[in-house]
């Protein structure tokens, strides 16, 4: 029994997008950068980022592109020349970057806003035993520091929209 090309092209488009013939792989990165990666990633500006939860996330985040680019289990590539191939950054520094983004435009915020009064609190006392110790403010200001600011001197350059 013979298909027509239309029938093979309507199949093909209801079959997943990453198999799909009719789309280039730009398209399909585009298609998972905008789909796939912004819920993955959805809410991560105020996360704490611990090993695991990023491991986990570039674990499938390669995988999703592996499958894009039709890279199977016993083609050897590196992560590298992968991410070079599909133009994107590991996941920890897309993060980071949403992360800062949303500082600043938290920071830009009149004083009188929830979120800036947030960012600002400072708990006093001490954590429950079973609690850990690095919080999210935390590892912020060690950020900050690794990058040679301060706290108040964030809140400055937050000002500036372009820097």
């Amino acid at each position: 029994m013979r298909t027509s090309k239309a029938e093979l092209i309507r199949q093909d488009m209801l079959s997943t997008p990453w198999n799909s013939k009719a789309l280039s792989i730009n398209s399909k990165i585009r298609i998972f950068n905008t789909n796939v990666k912004a819920v993955l990633l959805y809410g991560s500006e105020t996360w704490k980022i611990a090993t695991t939860i990023n491991s986990k996330l570039q674990c499938f985040i390669n995988k999703c592109l592996r499958h894009i680019l039709n890279i199977r289990w016993s083609d050897t590539i590196s992560n590298k020349s992968l991410w070079e191939r599909t133009n994107q950054n590991p996941i920890d520094i897309d993060i980071k970057k949403r992360k800062w983004d949303w500082i600043g435009h938290t920071l830009r915020k009149p004083s009188n806003n929830t979120t800036k009064q947030a960012l600002d609190w400072n708990p006093q006392g001490k954590r429950r035993v079973e609690r850990p110790r690095q919080t999210w403010r935390r590892s912020i200001e060690m950020e900050a520091k690794e990058a040679g600011f301060t706290w108040t001197q964030l809140k400055r350059i937050a000002q500036n929209r372009v820097q």
